[in-house]
């Protein structure tokens, strides 16, 4: 099959980008009614239609790219009345970029192929501003057939493409790159926190973490935070964050691996979320830590 629609289930601040890339590369786009309007009406200035429901979106694209927040949400759309698999043509292809549960991956992959269609999960990495620039990095996980059929639609607004294994191995992948990155943020909030309140000056630090072993994209997201007062380098909510962890954690529970660090890393998100901060970006995790370092000062500590 030659791809020439393309379908898009959440049009948010990753999937803004995606559908614009891909319009802009030529091919037909569809796009679900969604409560956050501006980007959506942005793509139909743009050419693209518009969905009522995922089974009308599937029904009318050869595949659907789905970008949504978590499993269950990915779970809805496809099984729910008027979800994918109600409206899955014979050979359609339901491509995943959420960060999602693996053995939940692989449960809809199953359903997706008794309906006769193909399921690949493509979760993403890098920021909003890499996606409206077609630069984003994806691993892939699913029959190398399929994927490399949808290959000029991943080329639209991917600069990185790297095959991970069979379904469900991108989204392994993807939960411990984002283990990873999260923690790398966790330790440098602490660290710009310790330096604020112990009076360091802060570009001082940043100039030479910058030239040493120490320096990482994520040091410069929150340092840029910190010092600058800049949150946009990092467009990621904590509530998000947390759930990755999560999600991190509970595949690890299966292998058995030892997780101490990624439950002390997943504790500061939940931590962060509980205390209101959910929407707010991981870098203002650094204003908890500050808070409660300013608690344990008013008491005397």
């Amino acid at each position: 099959m030659t791809i020439q629609h393309v379908g898009l289930i959440g049009a948010g601040l990753m999937g803004h980008g995606i559908g614009k890339n891909i319009l802009a590369k030529g091919f037909k786009l569809s796009v679900l009614a969604h409560r956050n309007r501006k980007p959506v009406e942005d793509l139909l200035a743009k050419g693209a239609k518009e969905a009522k429901s995922p089974a009308e979106l599937a029904a009318a694209c050869d595949m659907v790219i789905t970008v949504v927040g978590n499993s269950t949400q990915m779970e809805d759309i496809v099984r729910r009345p008027d979800g994918l698999l109600a409206g899955l043509k014979s050979g359609g292809i339901v491509a995943d970029c959420t960060t999602a549960q693996p053995d939940s991956t692989v449960t809809l992959a199953a359903e997706v192929a008794a309906k006769g269609g193909r399921f690949v999960d493509i979760p993403m990495t890098r920021t909003p501003k890499e996606a409206e620039a077609g630069k984003l990095g994806l691993m892939t996980g699913g029959d190398p057939a399929t994927l490399q059929e949808i290959r000029p639609v991943l080329d639209c607004f991917a600069d990185t493409v790297v095959y991970c294994g069979a379904v469900g191995a991108a989204h392994k992948a993807k939960l411990i790159n984002n283990m990873l990155s999260l923690g790398y943020a966790a330790v440098t909030a602490e660290a710009l926190t310790a330096a604020k309140k112990s009076g360091v000056d802060l570009n001082a630090l940043r100039q030479i973490v910058t030239a040493g072993g120490a320096n990482s994209v994520m040091f410069q997201r929150l340092a840029a935070y910190q010092i600058d007062g800049d949150n946009t380098q990092l467009q990621f909510a904590i509530a998000n964050a947390q759930k990755d962890v999560r999600y991190f954690l509970q595949m690890a529970e299966n292998l058995p691996v030892s997780t101490f660090v990624a439950s002390a890393i997943h504790q500061l998100y939940a931590m962060s979320n509980a205390a209101g901060m959910g929407q707010n970006y991981v870098p203002e995790v650094i204003d908890v830590l500050t808070s409660l370092s300013d608690k344990a000062l008013a008491k005397g500590r």
